[in-house]
């Protein structure tokens, strides 16, 4: 058996979870997230703990990732998960236009990024932005989305960068 699937998950107060005809849906205060369990894999809720079980030897890898996602998605629902992002360089800056983020990020134009349901962005300042929701994977996918508009070059360092991250930098050329 899976080390990760044997592990159980209690639920916390205000997270409610159901099991039907293989879908597993977890509500709580953040919202509402589905979850297919795969075949081969059993679910069952007793007692506000959810535990996972594989029925054959081969399906023991996906008894331990089905855990791990419904485990994100009780942490998501009833905490939330937000991505710190920050912008180095001269110029660079961020703003809210309603629910879409203006970035100007040294183009000859400004950027504007939509932001998908269930995400919210907030941009305590010009340099930083927060993305918040209860989906760790679309939090963590809006949050390379906007990485991606400008990675941090190796030289200087300069663009979009998770808070905390570390960028090597190269040295320039010697003449």
């Amino acid at each position: 058996m899976s080390r990760v699937a044997k592990k159980p998950i209690s639920l916390p107060k205000g997270v409610d979870c159901k099991i039907e005809s293989g879908t597993i849906t977890v509500k709580g205060p953040k919202g509402t997230l589905t979850f297919a369990v795969p075949a081969g894999v059993d679910a069952t809720i007793e007692d506000g703990v959810v535990q996972f079980s594989a029925r054959e030897q081969d399906d023991i890898k996906l008894a331990g990732t089905a855990r791990a996602l419904v485990n994100s998605m009780v942490i998501g629902v009833s905490e939330g998960f937000q991505r710190k992002l920050e912008l180095v360089g001269v110029g660079y800056r961020a703003a809210l236009q309603g629910k879409d983020l203006n970035l100007s990020l040294g183009f000859s134009h400004p950027i504007l990024f939509k932001a998908p349901e269930g995400v919210t962005i907030e941009v305590p300042s010009q340099t930083e932005i927060l993305i918040k929701g209860a989906d760790k994977q679309s939090v963590g996918q809006v949050a390379a989305k906007i990485r991606a508009f400008r990675p941090p070059e190796p030289y200087k360092g300069k663009g979009v960068r998770y808070s905390g991250e570390q960028i090597t930098l190269k040295e320039a050329k010697k003449a």
